[in-house]
């Protein structure tokens, strides 16, 4: 996906760059003097700032960009691992396999996803990517018309790479190890350009080995507040998952000026586990299955191919249009075998899940540049996608044998279709203006052989203004404000109403079962922010945030007469505040010195509240409620040192009157040692979860007039250390 929108040149970019192409004409009409024939020709060196434009400072619609060289610094596997340090985004649990992309600690839905500006498939796991694959990564922190605005906390673009460098040929190879993880890494990236077609290819395979120790304590309380059950429990568990990546791109300029481009992306990542629970029952009954074995595999295999056309029009207009084919397949098998309980047979269950989406889908943008001072673009973003799902629970003894009830298939469709219109107006040289529309519907509809087939169309209209002053009689000091409204539509599992089952079916580990009277979440928002830059990559910046949700959604856990069963449902409305501060100090930037020095410095707070919900800590999603950022970054000949310190707090959050969840406050400290022993060769060593500081969860359910039961569990983190080796050749 290209950028938000075509941004023309500032006033003092474009005098810059007309004054460079005056002077080097200049120098060009001078003659020699007819009296020194052979005097030496002066050679007139001419650059043009245009490197000077930062996206951040001077485009009006609000955004982040993280380029290639800071995503890969720390010699993150995992894409999950990179994103924990960028200011505003927080990433829940570890970081690892599961893990959830959030910004204004909102995640669930809330933050929006994209890759190469379009959804990801669902089921796609943002673990098998490396940051490797990576040009940029793009955070927007309002709502821009071009993109979906299905982003009630905020869009994480991820761009592939797409730039092409002459002649690039690199290889990296990398192995990290910890006391519970072993993890090679190879990659390598080739580009070349030959007159008109330029080309490159990337290829990445990392693997992971792992283990862990999870150990839980269940409690049940009675009316009267005494203890009236406690279980306590064991999860040891190994585990494996490797992810191939390749990422070709072919570029071809015709003679008119149009360029043509095909980038494929194929991703295919495998996941295996064996874990293996034993709960001891010290006071009250046992569960249903105290001894648990279980083994589970997974296979997510997606295929992407895009073409991107661009043309330029004599008037000065620019079309860029893009159609692209995605195709993306789930395998999962999961085997249980359970006992220890007479009351209760033996279990022995084998579930297999089997799913697959194809999709075809069109964006388009047309840019405008008849009207001075204006960046005036229209645009489509459309697709349509079909899936199928099988799902088969059986009697692993037996696994050719149907079970009543046991197979379920579902067969969706979905329709989406947008049109947008956006405006990026320079109403003055220092005042500049965004304003944008855009329209998107979505109908789903799903069919299965246990319930009856499920229509769900939903609409939303999103107007957008964003706006830029640039405070008179300063150089570096700005103000931006944003109005938008955004909206979270429903996922397609939340809306098909057939029941997924728990082993140890309580009110703490319920079934879930999704609800096809389900509507679109609306938000309407508010973003404002002061920036101040006084040197090359220096910034402070302080921003506030507000948005107000009707139609808000949440899972309550109800017993339907047999089973506990978790379901979503609307209740009410929902309002989220934060504020965010974010600095970045050069040492250059304030002292003339040799010395290369880097810090920067972000932190986080947000607040939220249901309405349905009594309070206190009544957040919304499990909201991460403070973070912070604290890094640093020295360069002195070949060697570069760096620190990363990331704090994410926790606490306790009221998801219903009768749920409640906890979550351990969650600090990591990363460092790593750049060695360039020549322009062709260098090493990079980085250590992850210095700190080894243990995660704790806890999830809560109250009954009145009956007591409560709480599960709490508390999962190792390791220290782990990583050598790469890279070479260019």
């Amino acid at each position: 996906m290209h950028a938000i929108a075509a941004v023309p040149l500032r006033p003092t970019l474009l005098a810059a760059t007309l004054l460079a192409m005056s002077s080097a004409h200049a120098q060009q009409a001078a003659p020699l003097k007819e009296d020194k024939p052979d005097a030496a020709l002066q050679k007139v060196e001419v650059q043009g700032k245009v490197d000077t434009y930062d996206p951040r400072r001077d485009d009006t619609a609000s955004k982040i960009v993280v380029n290639h060289e800071e995503l890969v610094k720390y010699g993150d596997t995992t894409l999950l691992d990179a994103l924990k340090r960028v200011p505003g985004v927080t990433v829940s649990g570890s970081g690892g396999r599961g893990g959830e992309i959030r910004m204004r600690g909102l995640g669930a839905g809330y933050t929006q996803v994209l890759l190469n500006g379009e959804r990801a498939p669902a089921g796609f796991d943002i673990t098998s990517l490396s940051p490797d694959v990576i040009e940029r990564i793009e955070v927007l922190r309002a709502a821009s018309a071009e993109y979906s605005t299905q982003s009630i906390a905020g869009t994480i673009n991820i761009v592939l790479k797409k730039a092409v460098r002459t002649a690039q040929r690199e290889l990296k190879a990398g192995y990290g190890h910890g006391h519970s993880i072993k993890s090679p890494t190879l990659s390598v990236q080739l580009a070349d350009k030959a007159g008109k077609l330029s080309w490159s290819f990337g290829a990445n395979v990392f693997r992971s080995e792992f283990d862990s120790d999870a150990r839980t304590t269940e409690t049940f309380v009675d009316a009267a507040g005494g203890l009236a059950g406690l279980r306590l429990g064991r999860t040891p568990q190994e585990g494996r998952f490797t992810a191939y990546s390749l990422t070709p791109r072919l570029n071809y300029t015709f003679d008119n000026g149009d360029t043509l481009g095909a980038q494929t992306f194929v991703n295919v990542f495998r996941f295996g586990q064996h874990l293996s629970t034993g709960v001891d029952t010290v006071l009250g009954p046992p569960p249903a299955y105290p001894l648990l074995d279980q083994s589970a595999g997974n296979t997510n295999r997606m295929f992407r191919e895009e073409l991107d056309w661009v043309h330029k029009f004599a008037s000065g207009g620019r079309l860029d249009a893009k159609l692209s084919g995605q195709y993306a397949g789930i395998d999962n098998d999961s085997y249980r075998t359970g006992g220890g309980n007479p009351v209760y047979g033996p279990l022995y269950s084998l579930i297999g899940t089997d799913a697959a989406t194809r999709s075809l889908s069109s964006t388009g943008k047309y840019t405008s540049a008849r009207f001075e001072g204006h960046a005036l673009a229209f645009g489509w973003d459309g697709a349509y996608t079909t899936g199928d799902d099988t799902r088969r629970e059986r009697d692993w003894r037996r696994p050719d044998v149907a079970l009543p009830g046991g197979d379920d298939t579902f067969d969706s469709r979905i329709a989406r279709l947008a049109v947008y219109a956006q405006d990026e107006w320079n109403v003055t040289p220092r005042w500049s203006l965004y304003l944008g529309a855009r329209w998107e519907g979505i109908r789903t509809t799903t069919a299965g052989d246990t319930f009856a087939t499920v229509h769900n169309r939903s609409s939303v209209l999103s107007p957008v203004a964003q706006t830029l002053y640039k405070l008179p009689g300063t150089k570096g000091d700005q103000v931006r404000f944003a109005v938008t409204r955004t909206y979270k539509a429903p996922g397609l599992q939340s809306l098909i109403p057939h029941r997924i089952t728990s082993v140890n079916n309580s009110q703490t580990e319920p079934d879930t079962i999704g609800n096809p009277a389900l509507q679109p979440e609306l938000a309407l928002g508010f973003d404002a922010a002061y920036e101040h830059y006084w040197g090359e990559g220096a910034l402070l910046s302080a921003s506030v945030s507000s948005r107000r949700i009707t139609d808000y959604t949440r899972n309550l856990v109800l017993f339907d007469g047999a089973r506990w069963v978790s379901t979503p449902s609307h209740a009410g409305e929902a309002r989220t505040h934060g504020v965010e501060l974010e600095a970045r100090f050069p040492l250059k930037a304030v002292m003339k010195t040799s010395t290369v020095l880097d810090l920067r410095a972000s932190v986080s707070r947000n607040w939220s509240s249901v309405d349905s919900v009594p309070g206190p800590d009544n957040r919304l999603a499990g909201q991460t409620p403070l973070s912070a950022t604290l890094g640093a970054d020295y360069r002195r000949g070949p060697l570069t040192l760096g620190g990363s310190y990331v704090f994410k707090n926790g606490g306790f959050v009221r998801i219903s009157g009768n749920q409640a969840g906890y979550q351990s406050v969650r600090r990591d400290l990363d460092l790593y040692a750049l060695w360039k022993f020549d322009p062709k060769m260098q090493l990079r060593v980085a250590t992850a979860n210095l700190l080894a500081q243990d995660s704790v969860s806890e999830s809560s359910y109250f009954t009145p007039g009956a007591g409560s039961q709480t599960i709490r569990t508390l999962a190792p983190v390791h220290r782990s250390v990583r050598g790469t080796l890279e070479i260019k050749f």
